[in-house]
């Protein structure tokens, strides 16, 4: 029997994004000298993704491995709905992938860490994970604790609606004039469940533009709504010079789903239960996981803390599951505003 090529770490990081990057990031402040080995099929951490938190969801103490994520941050906030106009004054981040990309390969290039891409995890184990390069070559690595957080599983729940969304960053002919991001403009026309605007202005003359609907389906207009977006810009009188970048998604939004485990591996991110089924707003339970994993040697790590946090955030996930059944089965698709409203 051949013998596969073996690495061993103290924590093996199964999947690239959020959450796990998250982790590297707090393991490397709190345990600079820990070993971590992450895992990401893709040619860099991150994706293509932008997340927003609202700064008060952030626990102080993460900050001094959080804020470097951070490449704008806004004094508060709009909202708008067919009855009435908000403006909040909460603190609101943003983070794009490449910059979360830039700080967790750095994490990642200490001694005795390793980032490895364009690998798949053919195998996950408690205390070891195998894996295949893309060109074919296949090795395993042996850590005292191993976190899996490879995003949504591909067969999703049936209980379940559906957040959709299509983004574009923009780069403008002028100046566009905002001073604070519209994290929800529903006075849209209300089709295909209950749908909304985000703004997020980047810079002067750039700005984040996504169209999103809490559907029943998972079919996605691309063309339809990247002229929605055309349109929705041309109302506010910006011309576009450029589209810098574009980001689709379709997720499940479930009102049935199991509480999270703590058992080894630990399953983490979506598919292990740790996000927000009703915002998507799921940086802030990330941080906390991530926290209290690098706060903890990696023999240790499934303990009565970890413990403690997952019944917590089962508690709060429960609540959140209701509101998502109220949100799909309670209100017809063009009226679901008014559950956020």
């Amino acid at each position: 029997m051949t013998q596969i090529p073996t690495t061993r770490s103290d924590y093996v990081l199964v999947g690239g994004g959020l959450q796990n990057g998250l982790i590297a990031l707090a393991i490397r402040a709190h345990q600079p000298k820990a070993r971590i080995a992450m895992v990401e099929r893709g040619a860099a951490p991150g994706g293509n993704h932008t997340w927003c938190f609202h700064s008060d969801d952030v626990d102080a103490a993460a900050a001094r491995w959080v804020d470097p994520l951070v490449v704008t941050r806004w004094p508060g906030y709009d909202v708008a709905f067919p009855g009435h106009r908000r403006h909040l004054d909460s603190a609101y981040a943003c983070v794009t992938s490449a910059q979360f990309a830039r700080c967790v390969m750095a994490a990642l290039a200490m001694p005795g860490s390793r980032l490895l891409t364009g690998a798949t995890a053919l195998e996950v184990h408690a205390d070891r994970a195998v894996l295949r390069t893309d060109d074919g070559q296949v090795s395993e690595l042996r850590g005292q604790a191993v976190i899996d957080a490879r995003g949504p599983d591909h067969s999703p729940p049936s209980a379940c609606g559906w957040q959709k969304f299509l983004g574009q960053e923009l780069r403008l002919t002028a100046p566009h004039g905002l001073d604070r991001p519209m994290l929800m403009d529903a006075t849209v026309p209300q089709r295909d469940g209950f749908r909304f605007v985000y703004v997020l202005p980047l810079g002067p003359d750039r700005v984040l533009v996504e169209d999103t609907y809490f559907s029943d389906g998972t079919f996605l207009d691309v063309a339809g709504l990247r002229a929605e977006i055309a349109g929705y810009v041309a109302e506010r009188g910006w011309a576009v010079a450029e589209v810098e970048r574009e980001e689709v998604g379709v997720l499940p939004l479930p009102w049935e789903c199991a509480s999270p485990t703590v058992e080894a591996p630990l399953n983490a991110g979506y598919a292990g239960g740790w996000f927000h089924p009703v915002t998507g707003y799921s940086f802030p339970i990330a941080t906390r996981l991530a926290a209290l994993i690098a706060q903890r040697p990696a023999d240790q790590l499934h303990g009565p803390a970890l413990a403690a946090l997952a019944s917590a955030h089962g508690r709060q996930l429960r609540f959140a599951l209701r509101l998502n059944r109220m949100l799909f089965r309670w209100f017809p698709p063009d009226q679901r505003y008014h559950v956020l409203e």
